[in-house]
């Protein structure tokens, strides 16, 4: 089988290709991201492109032809989308579009994974949760909106031009290799900062949210599950763990890994314009869909990006 994966050098593009490998050893993969991939592999085909290049795109669709595609590329930021929430929503929304477009003109029997995101629940209330897939979404950032955007888009192609796409939002995952802009990396990171002795506090935003923390091993996973699942065009599916999780609580698992008690200092730079208290969503329709479960568990995952950061 044929992949094709926007963003593979990225985060959680890495433990995808790791997995197809581990479940189709003779799978082929063309990679496809802005930025060369930091650690090569010998079964991926490395292709340096911006989505915005559209002839570069075709010519690389018309001649892989992949069998499935997972779009992984994107300004994943929240709060880079308030920073610049004109080059946020142009880029996510652009560059989604043109893929959908070549997949229409060059490969139109591909199954595209479009991968979104629980920021597109937007404002929630306690009567709502855990969140489902049949909830309107109400976006409350300028990355939510251009999430909101892409899966719109990809009903309309799904239904208006019969492309077969699948559409997740996928809540928050974390695991080792993320960047130290995601909430839990930099916790981690800061932890063993000051366990080393190189800062003698800890900075943090609003430690009073909750939300649902899932393993990107297992993201992946469910991605993989997806694409080889029956499933009708234009589904939407909650990748998430259905646990409810304070960042207090992450920051406790935290000191009891490494045995240490830093003091903590709120950083205003750290705080959301706008941000629901608890966010955690229902994994129902999948699980009934593909048997898929959480394998990994949050402790377990913490401990591993502790050492990570360690090790750095």
């Amino acid at each position: 089988m044929k992949y094709l994966i926007t963003g593979h050098s990225g985060f959680v593009g890495k433990y995808l290709v790791d997995y197809i490998l581990q479940m189709e050893p003779d799978a082929e993969i063309a990679g496809l991201d802005i930025y060369p991939a930091k650690s090569k592999h010998p079964s991926v085909t490395e292709y340096i492109i911006n989505l915005l290049e559209t002839e570069k795109l075709d010519t690389i669709m018309l001649s892989f032809k992949p069998d499935y595609i997972v779009h992984l590329a994107s300004y994943s930021s929240v709060a880079y989308s308030w920073e610049y929430p004109l080059e946020s929503f142009r880029n996510n929304t652009n560059i989604f579009l043109n893929l959908l477009e070549s997949i229409r003109h060059n490969s139109p029997k591909t199954k595209l994974l479009s991968i979104g995101s629980s920021e597109e629940y937007g404002s929630v209330s306690a009567e709502d949760l855990p969140l489902k897939e049949s909830l309107e979404p109400r976006p409350l950032s300028p990355y939510a909106v251009a999430r909101v955007a892409q899966e719109n888009m990809s009903r309309v192609y799904s239904k208006g031009f019969n492309l077969n796409i699948v559409c997740t939002r996928s809540f928050n995952h974390i695991g080792c290799g993320q960047e130290d802009k995601f909430v839990i990396s930099s916790i981690g990171k800061r932890f063993a900062e000051y366990k080393a002795g190189k800062c003698s506090e800890i900075t943090i935003g609003n430690t009073s949210i909750i939300r649902d923390f899932l393993d990107v091993r297992d993201v992946v996973r469910a991605y993989y599950m997806l694409l080889k699942s029956n499933v009708d065009s234009g589904e939407i599916f909650n990748i998430c763990s259905g646990r409810k999780t304070s960042i207090q609580d992450i920051i406790d698992m935290f000191k009891a890994i490494t045995a240490t008690n830093p003091p903590l200092v709120v950083d205003q730079n750290l705080l959301r314009p706008v941000e629901n208290s608890v966010v955690v969503g229902s994994n129902r329709k999948l699980n009934k869909l593909t048997g898929w479960e959480p394998q990994i568990k949050l402790e377990d995952s913490l401990k591993d990006i502790a050492a990570w950061w360690e090790n750095r």
